[in-house]
């Protein structure tokens, strides 16, 4: 089948590294036919780095040239962008969250029932969530007992993020909860289920930033999950672990894209296909763009759907006291 045209609004780190990878990876599937952002020096860094890449003049006009429109906008446009382009008859592939309001986006998704909008959540298609599928399945864990989430940060935002700080340091709409948590978030509710929340606590000790310490309990499916995060504990730009424990052993990811399993011994075993998250990344994304081709079509596909998303989305801001 020809590639899809893909449209893109947003030229940051998500909206590159998407761009890149459609280019690069993926050009049997999605063909980038109009890229908008509105920073003049945005739009100059990818015309001097991509000059083959359409940039037009708006929004609107991505929208005009597109088959489905990746909105990599800051957080409080996703659904201006969003409601146009559907109404345009086109699919969406948006990044999370959907919005900076939980009642607008339950509103968005109960009106886009039935369009095809999908969030990126690039977990959806990550090897490393394969495997632990496949240890699951294969009995590894046994009857699952307990899940915890651990995140920390040297600092917040990340080094390789300290562009975008005017808006991921800000509680409006940035913070790790809504950035990094929100992918753990997605996972344990795609492997475990619906998600009930017991008990929070969120930490803003500067006025005007976002949030340096959460903890909370809540169930899964049932499953007792725990979640810690914090800035300032680690000497690690990123550090991460999400641990299920069960009846017949533990599993984990770490660092987002190393699988790895409890021994007899307290040891933990990597897969032996593990690639680093940077050498991984690409590949994952060409998966993700090939289910945006599947979903601009209206095929299957395993991207996270809309219900996924809000229901990641009332659970981030009600940890955040939102």
């Amino acid at each position: 089948m020809a590639p899809i045209r893909l449209g893109i609004l947003g030229a940051g780190i998500m909206g590159e590294r998407l761009l890149r990878a459609a280019v690069e990876h993926a050009g049997d599937s999605v063909t980038v036919t109009g890229l908008w952002d509105p920073s003049d020096a945005a739009m100059a860094r990818i015309g001097a780095a991509l000059p083959a890449v359409p940039r037009v003049t708006s929004a609107d006009r991505v929208i005009d040239v597109c088959d489905c429109l990746y909105i990599a906008s800051p957080p409080a446009s996703h659904l201006e962008h969003a409601r146009r382009a559907v109404a345009a008859n086109r699919a969406v592939f948006c990044e999370k969250p959907l919005a900076v309001d939980v009642h607008q986006a339950r509103a968005f998704v109960a009106d886009a029932q039935g369009a095809r909008v999908a969030v990126n959540f690039p977990m959806a298609s990550a090897f490393a969530v394969d495997q632990l599928r496949a240890w699951i399945a294969a009995g590894a864990v046994g009857t699952p007992r307990t899940l915890d989430i651990e995140v920390a940060f040297a600092t917040w935002p990340r080094g390789w993020q300290r562009d975008a700080a005017g808006w991921l340091d800000r509680p409006e709409q940035g913070g790790f909860t809504r950035e990094v948590v929100s992918h753990f978030l997605f996972l344990t509710g795609r492997l475990a289920g619906p998600f009930v929340l017991r008990e929070r606590f969120a930490s803003f000790p500067e006025a005007g930033r976002s949030e340096r310490a959460i903890r909370a309990c809540l169930t899964a499916g049932g499953l007792p999950v725990t979640l810690f995060g914090s800035v300032g504990t680690t000497a690690k730009d990123d550090h991460n672990t999400w641990t299920l424990q069960g009846s017949g052993g533990a599993i984990r990811l770490r660092d987002w894209s190393t699988a790895e399993r409890l021994m007899p011994d307290g040891s933990w075993q990597q897969e032996v296909q593990t690639l680093s998250h940077e050498a991984m990344r690409p590949m994952v994304l060409r998966r993700q763009l090939e289910g945006v081709a599947a979903m601009t079509r209206g095929e299957p596909h395993s991207l996270a759907t809309l219900a996924e998303a809000l229901a990641v989305q009332e659970a981030v801001e009600a940890i955040l006291g939102a």
